[in-house]
């Protein structure tokens, strides 16, 4: 029996069978078109590398900047004013103290001693003529040959010449001490800056706007000037009640310099002076740091880097700085937690030692955090985690390498 039979078309429909037959197949095929397509499977969480802190004994130090100052500093002026005569030393070189340095011409104050001598001498004369009418005096009121009024004024006279006597010899003195002061010595030891005024110049002297002939700073010792915020003087404050940390007014802490050329913390020190009140434009406090420098490398003006006696030897949380993330004023860490999910956990550092950051307060050393990838680690998202291990200089390795 024939196709045609079967659908029960006569041989006249056999068209229409096939035309029949092409509709079903394409009904079919749209129908397994219109079928939804399968999702895509879900991107494998992102892969990341993590490791424990390091926890270790350490002494922590606090990092500083600062500059270096002279420990002494001195305008070197003339106390007499005068023309400059001579100038006896050679510029920048170091110098003891009491030694001479300038030299105004002397002839003036010269002639002022001598005249202050004779004036000594003319009052001594006064005197005596004074003193030989008292006790002739004496001897005639003893005899009842002169009243006591009389006598009680020559004994005023020979007061008064006495005192002349005196004001005379002050005035030889200043003068004296006005010759002496045309010899401007150096009133330290120290090394010399350049000479201001040339030789033949009128100077003056004798007060604060007296013409400036040079300066004097000393090198050895040498000071480094730092400032410290409000929350670290705090800080120390808080340790010194604690007995952990005795302040720096009390005790001389250690601390050490490196100049912008040096890698080692070559320069040693004790901390001396901290100042008496928080500058309010600043925010900060000043400290003093007092250095020996007996082959005069560090100078006045100088930029170093410190880093001072922070704590006692303690036990420490240390990471490395990669691992920390800033989000404005804070500082977080990506903790994994169970099930591989990442946890933002804010900390409280400390100073950086030996390449590794110390965290204070916000992360236990049993706990595993992101050290590499943490731009994929996100908080409340799980991770693929590949662990590795912190080394003693900050550097990460995989466990699986050698």
């Amino acid at each position: 029996m024939t196709v045609k039979a079967k659908l029960g078309f006569g041989a006249a429909g056999g068209a229409l069978a096939v035309v029949w037959m092409v509709f079903m197949a394409v009904t079919a095929h749209s129908a397994r078109a219109a079928d939804p397509a399968p999702a895509p499977a879900a991107p494998p969480p992102p892969a990341v590398t993590v490791a424990k802190p390091i926890f270790k004994r350490i002494t922590e130090w606090d990092d500083y900047t600062g500059r270096f100052i002279a420990k002494e500093r001195v305008d070197v002026r003339a106390r007499v004013s005068g023309y400059l005569e001579s100038v006896h030393f050679k510029e920048g070189q170091m110098v003891e103290a009491g030694e001479l340095l300038f030299v105004i011409d002397q002839r003036p104050f010269k002639t002022e001693v001598a005249r202050a001598k004779a004036g000594v001498d003319q009052a001594g004369t006064q005197l005596k003529v004074a003193q030989l009418e008292f006790e002739r005096g004496q001897r005639l009121q003893s005899s009842r040959a002169m009243s006591t009024e009389t006598a009680e004024e020559r004994r005023a006279k020979r007061d008064a010449a006495q005192a002349e006597v005196d004001a005379a010899k002050a005035a030889l003195r200043n003068a004296e001490l006005n010759l002496d002061f045309t010899e401007v010595r150096a009133p330290m030891a120290g090394r010399l800056s350049d000479i201001r005024v040339d030789v033949g110049n009128l100077i003056s002297g004798g007060t604060a706007d007296s013409t400036l002939l040079t300066t004097i700073v000393s090198l050895d010792p040498i000071e480094l000037e730092i400032e410290a915020s409000e929350a670290e003087f705090l800080r120390y404050t808080r340790l010194d009640t604690a007995g952990t940390r005795r302040s720096s007014r009390e005790v001389p802490n250690r601390i050490e310099a490196q100049l912008i050329d040096e890698t080692d913390w070559v320069h040693k020190g004790n901390m001396t002076f901290v100042d008496n009140e928080i500058d309010p434009n600043s925010d900060s406090i000043r400290g003093h740091a007092t250095f020996p420098n007996p082959d005069h490398v560090l100078l006045p003006g100088m930029f170093a880097r410190a880093r001072l006696f922070g704590a006692g030897e303690h036990e420490a949380v240390m990471v490395p700085d990669i691992a920390i993330v800033a989000d404005q004023a804070r500082k977080l860490v990506m903790v994994l937690a169970k099930d591989n999910m990442i946890e933002a956990r804010v900390v409280t550092l400390g100073p950086l030692i030996d390449g590794l950051r110390v965290v204070r307060d916000g992360l236990k050393p049993d706990e595993t955090i992101v050290v590499n990838g943490i731009i994929r680690a996100h908080p409340g998202k799980p991770v693929t985690p590949t662990v590795a291990t912190i080394a003693e200089d900050g550097t990460i390795k995989v466990a699986d390498q050698k």
